[in-house]
Protein backbone atom coordinates (compact mmCIF):
# COMPACT_ATOMS: atom_id res chain seq x y z
CA UNK A 1 0.00 0.00 0.00
CA UNK A 2 2.82 2.41 0.64
CA UNK A 3 4.91 0.99 -1.92
CA UNK A 4 1.45 2.43 -4.48
CA UNK A 5 0.85 5.84 -2.65
CA UNK A 6 4.68 6.72 -3.47
CA UNK A 7 4.21 5.78 -6.98
CA UNK A 8 1.28 7.99 -7.55
CA UNK A 9 3.13 10.75 -5.71
CA UNK A 10 5.70 10.43 -8.06
CA UNK A 11 3.34 10.02 -11.17
CA UNK A 12 2.16 13.07 -10.29
CA UNK A 13 5.34 15.43 -9.26
CA UNK A 14 6.58 14.41 -13.00
CA UNK A 15 3.60 15.48 -14.14
CA UNK A 16 3.49 18.80 -12.52
CA UNK A 17 6.95 19.56 -13.68
CA UNK A 18 6.20 18.59 -17.23
CA UNK A 19 3.31 20.85 -17.75
CA UNK A 20 5.47 23.79 -15.89
CA UNK A 21 8.07 22.94 -18.35
CA UNK A 22 5.29 23.62 -21.45
CA UNK A 23 4.21 26.65 -20.15
CA UNK A 24 7.53 28.14 -19.41
CA UNK A 25 8.46 27.56 -22.94
CA UNK A 26 5.36 28.74 -24.51
CA UNK A 27 6.22 32.13 -21.88
CA UNK A 28 9.36 32.15 -23.74
CA UNK A 29 8.17 31.97 -26.93
CA UNK A 30 5.77 34.67 -26.68
CA UNK A 31 8.85 36.67 -24.82
CA UNK A 32 10.91 36.40 -27.93
CA UNK A 33 8.43 37.51 -30.15
CA UNK A 34 7.62 40.38 -28.64
CA UNK A 35 11.45 40.81 -28.15
CA UNK A 36 11.25 40.76 -32.12
CA UNK A 37 8.82 43.14 -32.40
CA UNK A 38 10.06 45.59 -30.64
CA UNK A 39 13.74 45.90 -32.27
CA UNK A 40 11.66 45.25 -35.70
CA UNK A 41 8.46 47.12 -36.75
CA UNK A 42 8.32 49.92 -33.81
CA UNK A 43 8.27 53.21 -33.69
CA UNK A 44 8.29 55.19 -30.54
CA UNK A 45 7.09 58.76 -31.35
CA UNK A 46 8.72 61.99 -30.59
CA UNK A 47 8.60 65.81 -31.25
CA UNK A 48 12.05 66.77 -33.32
CA UNK A 49 13.41 69.83 -35.14
CA UNK A 50 12.87 70.49 -39.05
CA UNK A 51 13.23 73.44 -41.60
CA UNK A 52 10.29 75.20 -42.03
CA UNK A 53 9.68 75.72 -45.62
CA UNK A 54 6.93 78.43 -47.07
CA UNK A 55 5.70 78.56 -50.28
CA UNK A 56 5.79 81.59 -52.20
CA UNK A 57 5.53 82.13 -55.52
CA UNK A 58 8.51 83.21 -58.02
CA UNK A 59 8.34 84.82 -61.63
CA UNK A 60 10.66 83.75 -64.52
CA UNK A 61 12.84 86.68 -65.38
CA UNK A 62 15.86 87.22 -68.08
CA UNK A 63 19.07 87.81 -66.62
CA UNK A 64 19.72 90.43 -69.41
CA UNK A 65 17.10 92.58 -71.35
CA UNK A 66 18.62 94.15 -74.85
CA UNK A 67 17.18 96.23 -76.98
CA UNK A 68 18.07 95.52 -81.21
CA UNK A 69 18.41 99.01 -82.48
CA UNK A 70 18.51 100.44 -86.04
CA UNK A 71 21.87 101.79 -86.85
CA UNK A 72 20.60 104.62 -89.71
CA UNK A 73 17.94 106.12 -89.92
CA UNK A 74 14.84 105.63 -92.39
CA UNK A 75 11.75 103.70 -93.31
CA UNK A 76 11.63 99.73 -91.72
CA UNK A 77 10.48 97.69 -95.03
CA UNK A 78 10.85 94.68 -93.72
CA UNK A 79 9.81 92.97 -90.51
CA UNK A 80 10.51 89.78 -89.74
CA UNK A 81 10.32 88.53 -85.99
CA UNK A 82 7.37 88.56 -83.86
CA UNK A 83 6.78 88.85 -79.80
CA UNK A 84 7.97 85.33 -78.71
CA UNK A 85 9.99 84.44 -81.68
CA UNK A 86 13.52 82.72 -81.08
CA UNK A 87 16.16 84.63 -82.11
CA UNK A 88 20.35 84.22 -82.77
CA UNK A 89 22.72 86.46 -82.08
CA UNK A 90 23.54 88.10 -85.68
CA UNK A 91 20.47 87.07 -86.98
CA UNK A 92 18.22 90.04 -89.21
CA UNK A 93 15.27 91.06 -87.55
CA UNK A 94 14.40 93.92 -89.48
CA UNK A 95 15.54 96.48 -92.54
CA UNK A 96 15.50 99.73 -92.64
CA UNK A 97 16.11 101.58 -95.71
CA UNK A 98 16.62 105.75 -96.38
CA UNK A 99 15.85 106.55 -99.88
CA UNK A 100 18.54 109.44 -99.77
CA UNK A 101 20.97 106.64 -99.89
CA UNK A 102 20.36 105.53 -103.10
CA UNK A 103 20.94 109.49 -103.96
CA UNK A 104 24.20 109.47 -102.42
CA UNK A 105 25.07 106.30 -104.24
CA UNK A 106 24.71 107.97 -107.79
CA UNK A 107 26.70 111.18 -107.07
CA UNK A 108 29.43 108.98 -105.52
CA UNK A 109 29.20 107.18 -108.72
CA UNK A 110 29.36 110.36 -111.02
CA UNK A 111 32.06 111.30 -109.05
CA UNK A 112 34.28 107.94 -109.76
CA UNK A 113 33.92 107.93 -113.17
CA UNK A 114 34.73 111.74 -113.08
CA UNK A 115 37.55 111.39 -111.31
CA UNK A 116 38.69 108.11 -113.12
CA UNK A 117 38.21 109.94 -116.55
CA UNK A 118 40.71 112.59 -114.98
CA UNK A 119 43.78 110.01 -113.96
CA UNK A 120 43.32 108.80 -117.41
CA UNK A 121 43.65 112.27 -118.57
CA UNK A 122 46.83 112.56 -116.24
CA UNK A 123 48.41 109.67 -117.36
CA UNK A 124 48.25 110.26 -120.80
CA UNK A 125 49.52 113.97 -120.74
CA UNK A 126 52.63 112.48 -118.29
CA UNK A 127 53.36 109.94 -120.58
CA UNK A 128 53.49 112.51 -123.26
CA UNK A 129 55.46 115.07 -120.90
CA UNK A 130 58.27 112.45 -120.21
CA UNK A 131 58.30 112.16 -124.28
CA UNK A 132 58.94 115.43 -124.54
CA UNK A 133 61.37 115.98 -121.50
CA UNK A 134 63.66 112.98 -123.25
CA UNK A 135 64.24 115.15 -126.24
CA UNK A 136 65.08 118.44 -124.65
CA UNK A 137 61.89 120.20 -125.61
CA UNK A 138 60.35 120.60 -122.38
CA UNK A 139 62.17 121.76 -118.79
CA UNK A 140 61.94 119.31 -116.34
CA UNK A 141 59.06 121.65 -114.55
CA UNK A 142 56.54 120.45 -116.62
CA UNK A 143 57.39 117.39 -116.36
CA UNK A 144 56.93 117.27 -112.30
CA UNK A 145 53.93 119.55 -113.31
CA UNK A 146 52.18 117.13 -115.12
CA UNK A 147 53.14 114.30 -112.21
CA UNK A 148 51.85 115.93 -109.62
CA UNK A 149 48.66 115.93 -111.48
CA UNK A 150 48.17 112.69 -111.84
CA UNK A 151 49.02 111.74 -108.03
CA UNK A 152 46.26 114.28 -107.82
CA UNK A 153 43.71 112.65 -109.67
CA UNK A 154 44.75 109.23 -108.44
CA UNK A 155 43.86 110.78 -104.63
CA UNK A 156 40.27 111.84 -106.18
CA UNK A 157 39.33 108.89 -107.65
CA UNK A 158 40.75 107.05 -104.36
CA UNK A 159 38.49 109.33 -102.41
CA UNK A 160 35.77 108.56 -104.16
CA UNK A 161 36.01 105.09 -104.06
CA UNK A 162 36.13 105.60 -100.26
CA UNK A 163 32.55 107.29 -100.41
CA UNK A 164 31.62 104.50 -101.91
CA UNK A 165 32.69 102.00 -99.36
CA UNK A 166 31.04 103.93 -96.63
CA UNK A 167 27.74 104.39 -98.62
CA UNK A 168 27.42 100.53 -99.04
CA UNK A 169 28.78 99.86 -95.25
CA UNK A 170 25.76 102.45 -94.50
CA UNK A 171 23.30 100.03 -96.73
CA UNK A 172 24.66 97.03 -94.70
CA UNK A 173 23.66 98.86 -91.63
CA UNK A 174 20.10 98.90 -92.91
CA UNK A 175 19.90 95.66 -91.52
CA UNK A 176 18.95 95.48 -87.93
CA UNK A 177 20.84 92.24 -86.01
CA UNK A 178 19.71 90.85 -82.91
CA UNK A 179 22.52 91.30 -80.31
CA UNK A 180 22.13 88.12 -78.62
CA UNK A 181 20.39 84.83 -78.62
CA UNK A 182 16.95 84.62 -76.69
CA UNK A 183 13.30 85.75 -77.68
CA UNK A 184 11.63 88.75 -78.52
CA UNK A 185 9.54 90.11 -76.51
CA UNK A 186 8.67 93.21 -77.59
CA UNK A 187 8.57 94.55 -80.93
CA UNK A 188 8.08 98.50 -81.34
CA UNK A 189 7.52 99.24 -84.78
CA UNK A 190 5.58 97.97 -87.47
CA UNK A 191 6.49 97.57 -91.20
CA UNK A 192 6.69 101.07 -92.72
CA UNK A 193 7.31 102.73 -89.79
CA UNK A 194 10.24 105.64 -89.68
CA UNK A 195 12.80 105.21 -86.87
CA UNK A 196 15.80 107.42 -86.13
CA UNK A 197 19.15 105.99 -85.56
CA UNK A 198 19.70 104.44 -82.37
CA UNK A 199 16.16 103.76 -81.82
CA UNK A 200 14.78 100.89 -80.60
CA UNK A 201 13.12 98.34 -83.05
CA UNK A 202 12.72 95.32 -80.78
CA UNK A 203 13.36 94.17 -77.12
CA UNK A 204 15.23 90.99 -76.34
CA UNK A 205 15.75 88.89 -73.32
CA UNK A 206 18.75 87.07 -73.55
CA UNK A 207 18.95 83.30 -73.19
CA UNK A 208 19.92 83.35 -69.36
CA UNK A 209 16.65 82.34 -66.89
CA UNK A 210 15.97 82.95 -63.06
CA UNK A 211 13.39 83.00 -60.72
CA UNK A 212 12.95 85.85 -58.87
CA UNK A 213 11.65 85.97 -55.46
CA UNK A 214 9.42 88.56 -53.33
CA UNK A 215 9.56 87.20 -49.65
CA UNK A 216 8.18 88.97 -46.94
CA UNK A 217 10.52 90.97 -44.30
CA UNK A 218 10.13 88.33 -41.68
CA UNK A 219 12.12 86.00 -43.75
CA UNK A 220 14.64 87.90 -44.68
CA UNK A 221 16.88 87.04 -42.11
CA UNK A 222 16.75 83.28 -42.80
CA UNK A 223 17.75 83.04 -46.80
CA UNK A 224 21.25 83.03 -47.74
CA UNK A 225 22.78 82.84 -50.95
CA UNK A 226 22.98 79.44 -51.99
CA UNK A 227 20.67 77.94 -49.78
CA UNK A 228 18.20 75.43 -52.16
CA UNK A 229 14.73 75.74 -52.48
CA UNK A 230 11.85 73.41 -54.43
CA UNK A 231 10.81 74.42 -57.19
CA UNK A 232 7.10 72.94 -58.98
CA UNK A 233 6.94 72.47 -62.44
CA UNK A 234 5.05 74.89 -64.46
CA UNK A 235 1.26 75.31 -64.72
CA UNK A 236 1.22 73.07 -61.13
CA UNK A 237 0.16 75.56 -58.43
CA UNK A 238 -1.97 73.02 -56.91
CA UNK A 239 1.23 70.49 -56.21
CA UNK A 240 2.94 70.59 -53.39
CA UNK A 241 6.21 68.47 -51.82
CA UNK A 242 3.66 66.30 -49.71
CA UNK A 243 2.22 65.35 -52.95
CA UNK A 244 4.69 62.86 -53.88
CA UNK A 245 5.21 64.72 -57.01
CA UNK A 246 9.37 65.17 -58.16
CA UNK A 247 10.11 68.43 -57.29
CA UNK A 248 12.93 70.41 -58.59
CA UNK A 249 15.84 71.71 -56.67
CA UNK A 250 16.97 75.34 -57.56
CA UNK A 251 19.65 77.18 -55.59
CA UNK A 252 19.57 80.81 -54.45
CA UNK A 253 22.50 83.24 -56.34
CA UNK A 254 21.55 86.35 -54.69
CA UNK A 255 19.77 88.04 -52.26
CA UNK A 256 19.33 92.05 -52.41
CA UNK A 257 20.06 93.98 -49.80
CA UNK A 258 17.10 96.41 -50.16
CA UNK A 259 14.03 95.85 -49.19
CA UNK A 260 10.85 97.56 -51.04
CA UNK A 261 7.61 97.88 -49.81
CA UNK A 262 8.06 95.23 -47.33
CA UNK A 263 9.95 92.68 -49.41
CA UNK A 264 13.21 91.23 -49.92
CA UNK A 265 14.12 90.18 -53.88
CA UNK A 266 16.17 87.09 -54.57
CA UNK A 267 17.07 85.40 -57.69
CA UNK A 268 17.15 81.46 -58.12
CA UNK A 269 19.11 79.26 -60.62
CA UNK A 270 17.09 76.74 -62.13
CA UNK A 271 17.82 74.00 -65.15
CA UNK A 272 15.93 74.48 -68.16
CA UNK A 273 14.30 77.84 -67.23
CA UNK A 274 14.00 78.63 -71.36
CA UNK A 275 10.51 77.18 -72.27
CA UNK A 276 9.26 79.18 -69.87
CA UNK A 277 7.07 82.87 -70.43
CA UNK A 278 9.05 85.42 -68.85
CA UNK A 279 6.95 86.57 -66.02
CA UNK A 280 5.06 83.46 -65.49
CA UNK A 281 4.77 82.45 -61.82
CA UNK A 282 5.65 79.49 -60.22
CA UNK A 283 5.33 78.01 -56.86
CA UNK A 284 8.46 77.44 -54.85
CA UNK A 285 9.27 76.14 -51.05
CA UNK A 286 12.42 78.17 -49.25
CA UNK A 287 13.32 76.85 -45.55
CA UNK A 288 12.03 79.82 -43.22
CA UNK A 289 13.98 78.64 -40.37
CA UNK A 290 13.38 75.55 -37.54
CA UNK A 291 10.75 74.69 -36.02
CA UNK A 292 9.54 71.76 -33.66
CA UNK A 293 7.66 68.62 -35.35
CA UNK A 294 6.30 65.02 -35.35
CA UNK A 295 8.19 63.09 -38.12
CA UNK A 296 7.03 59.49 -38.36
CA UNK A 297 8.22 57.09 -40.90
CA UNK A 298 6.28 56.65 -43.56
CA UNK A 299 5.60 53.06 -43.60
CA UNK A 300 4.03 53.54 -40.05
CA UNK A 301 0.61 56.03 -42.35
CA UNK A 302 -1.42 54.07 -44.47
CA UNK A 303 -4.44 55.59 -46.23
CA UNK A 304 -7.96 53.88 -46.28
CA UNK A 305 -10.74 56.27 -48.44
CA UNK A 306 -8.44 58.83 -48.87
CA UNK A 307 -7.72 58.85 -44.95
CA UNK A 308 -4.37 58.28 -43.41
CA UNK A 309 -4.24 56.19 -40.45
CA UNK A 310 -1.63 55.27 -38.18
CA UNK A 311 -1.65 52.32 -35.73
CA UNK A 312 -1.02 52.12 -32.23
CA UNK A 313 1.07 48.92 -30.38
CA UNK A 314 -2.63 47.99 -28.56
CA UNK A 315 -3.84 47.58 -32.35
CA UNK A 316 -5.96 51.06 -32.12
CA UNK A 317 -6.02 53.01 -35.48
CA UNK A 318 -5.49 56.80 -34.98
CA UNK A 319 -6.76 59.28 -37.97
CA UNK A 320 -3.52 61.50 -38.39
CA UNK A 321 -3.19 64.49 -40.97
CA UNK A 322 0.56 64.63 -42.77
CA UNK A 323 2.01 67.43 -43.67
CA UNK A 324 5.54 67.94 -45.77
CA UNK A 325 7.90 65.06 -45.98
CA UNK A 326 11.19 65.36 -44.71
CA UNK A 327 14.66 63.35 -44.63
CA UNK A 328 13.38 61.71 -41.29
CA UNK A 329 10.18 60.57 -42.51
CA UNK A 330 6.29 62.18 -43.06
CA UNK A 331 5.00 65.38 -40.62
CA UNK A 332 2.54 64.52 -38.84
CA UNK A 333 0.42 67.77 -37.78
CA UNK A 334 -2.52 66.29 -35.84
CA UNK A 335 -3.38 62.62 -34.28
CA UNK A 336 -0.50 61.74 -32.45
CA UNK A 337 1.39 63.04 -29.23
CA UNK A 338 4.89 62.38 -27.91
CA UNK A 339 5.70 58.87 -26.07
CA UNK A 340 2.46 57.04 -28.72
CA UNK A 341 4.38 53.52 -30.09
CA UNK A 342 3.60 52.93 -33.34
CA UNK A 343 3.34 49.36 -35.30
CA UNK A 344 3.83 48.76 -39.14
CA UNK A 345 -0.03 47.70 -40.61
Amino acid sequence: MTTKKSANFVSLAFHRAFYAALISAGIMAALGTTAVQAQDGVHTVAVTLVEDQKAVFATVESVDVVAARARIGGTVTELLVDEGSPVEAGQVIARVVDEKLALQAKSITARMQSAASQRDLARTALARQEQLFATGSIPKARLDESRTALEVAERTLSAAQADAQVMDQTRVEGDVLAPAQGRVLKVNVTQGSVVLAGEAVANMAADAYILRLQLPERHARFIRQGDPVQVAERGLESLTPESGEQLRTGRIIQVYPEIKQGRVSADVEVDNLGDFFVGERIRVWIGAGERATILVPEAYLYKRYGVTFAKLDDGHEVVVQPGLPHPGGIEVLSGLEAGDILVKP
